[in-house]
């Protein structure tokens, strides 16, 4: 998360950077991942489920008959879990839902008639079959779920399977399952990595391939969905998790420096980037974030990561920290001002954004506040916006035409085609035309 060479040629000398990241190229697009994840699915494309099942024993040392997690296993998995997580979970899957069932309500279906006769509409469709990918690695990501197959769920789509790697012990950690059992899923499989996506895009596990395939995961999952698109629909291309501070003098520094580090957590090349208008506020957070690393389990992540991919930037304005946010266009932008509402009025660029002292990115991250985590990242929250109902829905148009409408259509369609030279276009309006002056003559002398 760095910013580009327009900006920084645009608003030279209008900011200060006390903290600058390495010059490393984006984590995406490795070529040997790419090489890899390409030859995968090559050979599965060839072998099929026979090739599933190898690379299941050879990278997740797999072992069974059936990657499908037993329906018993799954609706139990609840009961193996302490009572307290058990309890956020379905906290989380409520709210989650909550939220994403209120944005489907406000996609409305509608028939408007532009002109008499001229009827157009949209329908909204969900998509009919999803996939969606757990992760169970370093870190289980036990709300995925939520914002996969609890949104799908929440949008109408009839059919979601998901796909979650074997831990250690060679079974599905019960955290995940549960998470997905409580958010509606169909059927769940043991089944990790790009065999795990591959397997989903090509039917190979249940009876159909899907439509579409959801889900966070690491650079051999993205890559895998980036292969896989085209095929099969995708929510997102993500990277490392990012997280973005915009705050002034009057925020507390050791809230903003436990806020970075709670992204910087994710991951060693997770980037976290704090923009002020306070220079004394700035290096106070840099300095309470070197002091709380120490004091973190996960500090052997959080360090690298702040040490590589931190960064500090003071802006001389308002006006120039916003522009400097909207250019690095942060997946996770928490703003801790004076004035949080202009700033929520004046940026662009963000995946989500926490607004205020009282909110923190991890609200989101565990479920419990209900808006989406699958979020844009690498710059991609100037184009695209996250994982949502919308996402799941097609906007299907349509347009009944009645017959006293053809002079409202017909000509000029034939113009235009006539000046194209696409007769066959024409001729679709023409014999139309006919028709309606044969109706009307009929009709006239009847």
């Amino acid at each position: 998360m760095k910013f580009t060479a327009p900006i920084l040629h645009k608003y030279d000398g209008q900011f200060t950077r006390l903290k600058t990241p390495l010059d490393v190229p984006a984590a995406q697009r490795d070529p040997k991942v790419v090489e890899i994840v390409s030859a995968m699915l090559l050979d599965i494309d060839a072998r099929g489920v026979d090739a599933v099942r190898d690379y299941a024993r050879k990278l997740d040392s797999w072992e069974g008959d059936s990657f499908e997690i037993s329906t018993e296993r799954l609706a139990t998995s609840g009961e193996r879990l302490d009572p307290a997580l058990r309890a956020a979970i379905e906290l989380g899957a409520e709210r989650t839902q909550a939220f994403a069932k209120r944005q489907r309500e406000s996609h409305i279906d509608f028939d408007v008639e532009l002109a008499p006769g001229l009827h157009t509409g949209v329908r909204y469709i969900p998509v009919g079959r999803v996939g969606a990918y757990m992760p169970a690695g370093r870190f289980p990501l036990t709300a995925s779920a939520f914002m996969t197959v609890g949104v799908a769920k929440a949008a109408g789509v009839p059919h979601v399977i998901a796909c979650t790697p074997p831990q250690p012990d060679g079974q599905a950690n019960d955290a995940v399952l549960y998470t997905a059992f409580v958010s509606g899923v169909d059927r769940v499989f043991l089944l990790g990595g790009v065999q795990a996506l591959a397997a989903m895009a090509c039917g190979l596990i249940d009876e159909m391939p899907v439509d579409m395939l959801v889900g966070a995961g690491n650079a051999f999952v993205a890559e895998a969905k980036r292969q896989l698109f085209g095929r099969v629909a995708i929510d997102l291309l993500a990277g490392p998790s990012e997280v973005a501070v915009l705050s002034d003098e009057t925020a507390d520094p050791e809230l903003v420096a436990a806020d970075l580090l709670g992204q910087a957590e994710h991951g060693p090349n997770s980037p976290a980037a704090l923009v002020t208008t306070d220079e004394a506020h700035g290096r106070a957070v840099i300095a309470a974030v070197e002091r709380q690393i120490e004091t973190l389990s996960t500090k052997e992540i959080c360090g690298p990561a702040w040490r590589d991919f931190g960064s500090v930037t003071v802006a001389q304005t308002r006006e120039v920290a916003v522009a400097l946010m909207d250019d690095l266009a942060p997946e996770h932008l928490e703003v801790i001002t004076a004035d949080d509402a202009w700033y929520h009025e004046h940026l662009r660029n963000y995946g989500s954004v926490f607004l205020g002292p009282w909110s923190t990115v991890a609200y989101s991250d565990k479920g419990m506040a209900g808006t989406n985590h699958t979020l844009p990242t690498a710059g991609g929250a100037k184009h695209s916006a996250g994982l949502s109902v919308s996402r799941y829905l097609k906007p299907l148009t349509y347009q009944r035409i009645d017959r006293e409408a053809t002079p409202l259509l017909a000509p000029a369609t034939q113009v235009i085609s006539d000046s194209e030279g696409m007769s066959a276009h024409s001729a679709t309006a023409t014999m139309r035309i006919e028709r309606f002056e044969h109706f009307e003559h009929f009709e006239a002398s009847a």
